[in-house]
This record gives structure tokens, C-alpha cells and sequence, in this order.
């Protein structure tokens, strides 16, 4: 499989299977982010995710895929701390906030500074239909998260904390995904990056979770809560796995915009499982943020 994917850098097939990734990746991503804010405690959410795939990792990454090269273990010193302050960041938002209105939000910030960040340290660069395309897409994914939370009931105050926090939230989307990228990029084998990503990924938010289940006075049963655990951790080896292997394949900038369609799919899930109605002023806000991918796809 690894000797199949590095075939496939560069190439024209390379390009297409990254562009498939990226829509999986957006899609996973958005079921991903509501398994993290459904009815349990998002922090504990977390935590049970993150077991579920560290444990199911850690037998691949000893065992399996190749042991990485000695100038990866800084690079997953980095990984790992810039991943635990994202997280910590995106428990903090999904406690503060509304799922459709912060989740918009922080998809939104990822693209553009991931863009930025893709020229800064791989070089790439769009063209002006391109960033014509960002901001048709970033438009929608604001005016998106502007009329969700037009609609919310109840004290919009609140929220304010929220969409700031949200947005610093987004910036370190961007940080990981260029980081990602290039630590993906930094060594032979694309799978030991990625098993070892989520052992060393899985370690920290369980302790977390954990010490916060312990301080509740209403604890809620763990068999639920594990079920949610297991499912998203599955969930989570799409959502972050074919975004990475996306970079890998074709230019980081592209394969994060594409992700960043998630916002489309976060609406429908709200919109099919939470039984929220979508309107036709959400189903615009939807088309810019899937036109603008398109012309950033099309424009290369």
C-alpha cells in the first residue's frame, strides 16, 4: 500500500485520489465534530475518542508500519503539542457554543491561513481565480455561521466568547494541517506517520476526560459514552488520516479548502439528525461555500 501511495505523488491519478480523500475527509470531519458535541459532555467526548483510536493504533504504529526515522520523533514532539492545544481549544468552544454557529467558524479561519502557510513552506501558490475561489467559499461559511446565529434563541451574549474562541480555534486548524503536511511529508513510509500520529495523538485527552468524570456529580454511564468513544475514533481515522494522505499526494492549499466543505456537510447533519430546518437561505450560504471549492478545484 505505501509503495502504491508514493507512486502516486505528483501524478495526475495522484491528484484525482486526493481530491476524493479531501471530500471524505470534510465529510468525516463534520460527523465527527457533532459525535464530539452531542449530548454528552464534549470534553468527554473527546477523551473516549481519543482512547478508542490511540488503542487501536498503538498495536500498529509497535508492531506493524516501519519504526520511524530518528529526526521524526521532534517532529512528533510537535505534532503533539500542537494538537493538544487545538483540541483543548475546540472543547473549550463546543462548551461555550452553538454547533452550527462555532463549527462554521472555526472550518472557516483553517483555509486561509492554511494557504498562507502552504506558500510560506511547500511553495505553493494560487492563482487569482483561486483565492477568488477562497473567498467565494469563505463567504459562505461566515455568512453561514452569521445566520445561524441570527436564528439562535436564547442569550446571543454568550456567543461572543464563543465565535472568539472559535476563531482562535480555526488558526490552529490551519497550524495543523501545514504541520501535518509536512511531517507526513518527512518521512518514507506515509503509514508510520500516520500510526504513530494517532497512538501519540490518543494519549493525553483520556487523562483529561478523566479527571473530569471523576469531579462530576452526575456521572453519566460509561457504556454510551464509550459506544460515542469507539464510534468517533473509527470516524477520526478518515477524518484526519485522508486529509493527511491527501497533502501527501497534492498541494496542501487545494487539499484544505476541499476539507473545509465539511461546513456543507455539518448543515446537513444538523439539518437530518439534530432536525434543524436548512431554508433557503442556509442552502445559499451552502452553495457559495461548495462553488467556491469548486473554482479553487478548477482554477488550478
Amino acid at each position: 500500500m505505501s509503495e502504491w501511495i508514493l507512486s502516486l505523488e505528483g501524478t495526475h491519478e495522484g491528484h484525482n485520489i486526493a481530491l476524493v480523500l479531501a471530500l471524505g475527509a470534510a465529510f468525516l470531519h463534520a460527523l465527527f465534530g457533532a459525535l464530539q458535541k452531542g449530548k454528552h459532555d464534549p470534553w468527554l467526548s473527546r477523551g473516549a475518542m481519543d482512547f478508542s483510536y490511540g488503542i487501536i493504533a498503538a498495536p500498529i504504529a509497535l508492531f506493524v508500519v516501519p519504526w520511524p526515522e530518528p529526526h521524526m520523533w521532534i517532529i512528533f514532539l510537535g505534532m503533539f503539542v500542537i494538537h493538544v492545544i487545538y483540541k483543548l481549544a475546540q472543547a473549550y468552544t463546543y462548551t461555550l457554543g452553538d454547533y452550527t454557529v462555532v463549527y462554521p467558524v472555526v472550518r472557516g479561519m483553517g483555509p486561509l491561513f492554511t494557504v498562507v502557510g502552504a506558500g510560506i513552506v511547500f511553495g505553493e501558490h494560487f492563482t487569482l481565480s483561486q483565492w477568488f475561489g477562497v473567498f467565494v467559499l469563505l463567504c459562505g461559511i461566515f455568512g453561514l455561521a452569521g445566520y445561524n446565529l441570527l436564528k439562535l434563541q436564547g442569550q446571543r451574549s454568550v456567543m461572543v466568547s464563543a465565535i472568539l474562541m472559535a476563531m482562535f480555534t480555526g488558526m490552529f486548524v490551519a497550524l495543523y494541517t501545514t504541520y501535518d503536511a509536512y511531517g507526513i511529508r518527512s518521512t518514507a513510509d506515509p503509514f508510520t506517520f500516520l500510526a504513530w500520529f494517532f497512538f501519540i495523538d490518543g494519549l493525553l485527552m483520556p487523562v483529561i476526560a478523566l479527571r473530569r468524570y471523576k469531579r462530576m456529580e452526575n456521572k453519566p454511564d460509561l457504556a454510551p459514552l464509550m459506544l460515542r468513544g469507539l464510534i468517533g475514533g473509527l470516524v477520526a481515522y478518515g477524518s484526519f488520516g485522508f486529509i493527511m494522505l491527501a497533502t501527501r499526494l497534492d498541494n496542501v492549499g487545494e487539499a484544505a479548502v476541499l476539507r473545509e466543505t465539511s461546513a456543507v456537510f455539518a448543515a446537513l447533519i444538523g439539518w437530518v439528525l439534530l432536525k434543524e430546518k436548512v431554508g433557503p437561505q442556509r442552502l445559499g450560504f451552502m452553495s457559495l461555500i461548495a462553488l467556491g471549492a469548486i473554482i479553487v478545484e478548477f482554477s488550478a
